[in-house]
């Protein structure tokens, strides 16, 4: 075990014992091109708690910055807000070198735990508003559910105003600073958003909910299970949760496509013109250049999502049919959109890009449009005419959704 990892320390009480994954790019389907850490916090009371652990291969790392503050065999308690791997898959280890006096989850957490690692000595159910008194510290625990696993919970430490989130408000972003106040804003408004485009979506209609439970605690200082801690600014990402779980209708129109022979290509762009002319923002992706999570994270504040394919082999291009089929596990909300597409002998690409969309409930304004082999004038006049449309019905939505504030 190495001697020169240390914690880092967050409030009197508080430090933070995770990990850095630098070379992270793929988590369960969205790219990670800056890596991720794995938070994990240690309570310092008169009996110290640890919150959460860390993905199994940097088990070593978390116990060598636990060292650096106390014996790792004083800790009493084990929290777990989250059983998902990347938070528990060292967990089973930790407790058999701890010996901890019991480790705590929510009902469903237990139930997780179990699932993953068979019975697991002394683990204990709290329940939805439950305190503890550890050394001196309080700790109190609220069921998030859904935010984003079922077993979901957060955990509230009063003496500080500190919550520890889980993984909601988090970003995977790999760095050597610790807090929000010492990164870049840019680079977290993306991360984060990127995140919850990625992770969170799927739930948005229930996150409203959770934020105002959390609304009932006073806090200033927001530790997630990625990125950075929050003590600069917390009400900014409260907000911006806020806001990304509404969806709500923009001007941009983004349109995801791939080309074998560049006239799907030509279709998108002359389509992203009419978009323009329409009153609307449009925002190309080409799928060579772009992965799925770029276009879900495009997609969290967007009015429409326009699709183009080539036919090949009677079916959709297969790099459209992965990111179709990942942004249907995220179900976006409150798109309008079309389909596009270019064929040589058979044309089936466009129909089942309308069976995608439909399926994701985005509101068609054209049955589609295909083209045989190159797009001649009169092609592109219809593109641009399809653009047209889209662009009004966005802009239409974005001006009935400003109206409505």
């Amino acid at each position: 075990m190495s001697t020169t990892l240390s914690a880092v320390r967050v409030t009197d009480h508080v430090y933070w014992v995770g990990a850095v994954d630098g070379q992270l790019r793929d988590f369960h389907g969205y790219s990670t091109e800056r890596g991720s850490s794995y938070n994990a916090f240690l309570v310092m009371g008169d009996a110290p708690v640890l919150i959460d652990t860390v993905k199994a291969p940097f088990m070593d790392e978390m116990m060598a910055r636990i060292a650096s503050v106390c014996p790792p065999e004083t800790i009493d308690r084990i929290v777990s807000n989250h059983s998902e791997m990347d938070h528990t898959g060292c967990l089973p280890e930790v407790i058999a070198r701890v010996r901890p006096r019991e480790v705590l989850a929510s009902k469903n957490g237990v139930a997780a735990l179990s699932a993953h690692f068979g019975a697991l000595d002394d683990v204990r159910a709290v329940a939805d508003g439950e305190r503890i008194d550890v050394g001196g510290l309080t700790l109190s625990f609220y069921e998030t559910r859904m935010l984003h696993w079922p077993d979901s919970m957060v955990t509230y430490l009063a003496e500080d105003k500190l919550l520890f989130s889980q993984d909601a408000f988090g970003m995977h972003l790999a760095s050597t600073e610790r807090f929000d106040d010492a990164l870049d804003r840019a680079v977290l408004e993306f991360e984060a958003g990127k995140y919850f485009a990625n992770i969170l979506m799927p739930y948005a209609g229930i996150i409203p909910r959770a934020l105002a439970k959390l609304s009932a605690l006073e806090f200033s200082i927001i530790a997630p299970d990625h990125g950075p801690v929050w003590r600069r600014d917390p009400r900014w990402i409260l907000d911006a949760y806020a806001r990304w779980s509404e969806q709500a209708p923009t001007r941009k129109a983004v349109i995801v496509y791939d080309t074998m022979w560049e006239s799907t290509a030509v279709m998108a762009q002359t389509i992203a013109d009419g978009i323009e002319a329409g009153g609307a923002e449009p925002k190309l992706m080409r799928l060579s250049e772009h992965t799925r999570a770029e276009v879900a994270t495009e997609l969290l504040e967007a009015g429409s999502l326009v699709v183009g394919s080539p036919t090949l082999n009677n079916g959709v291009f297969p790099t459209v049919a992965d990111v179709l089929t990942y942004l249907k596990g995220l179900r976006p909300k409150n798109l309008v959109g079309a389909a596009f597409g270019s064929y040589g002998w058979s044309g089936e690409a466009v129909e089942q890009l309308n069976e995608y969309l439909r399926a994701m409930k985005v509101a068609l304004v054209s049955d589609g449009l295909k083209v045989a082999y190159v797009p001649g004038d009169e092609d592109l006049e219809a593109c641009h005419r399809l653009g047209r449309t889209i662009g009004a019905a966005v802009l239409e939505r974005a001006h009935a959704e400003h109206r409505a504030l």
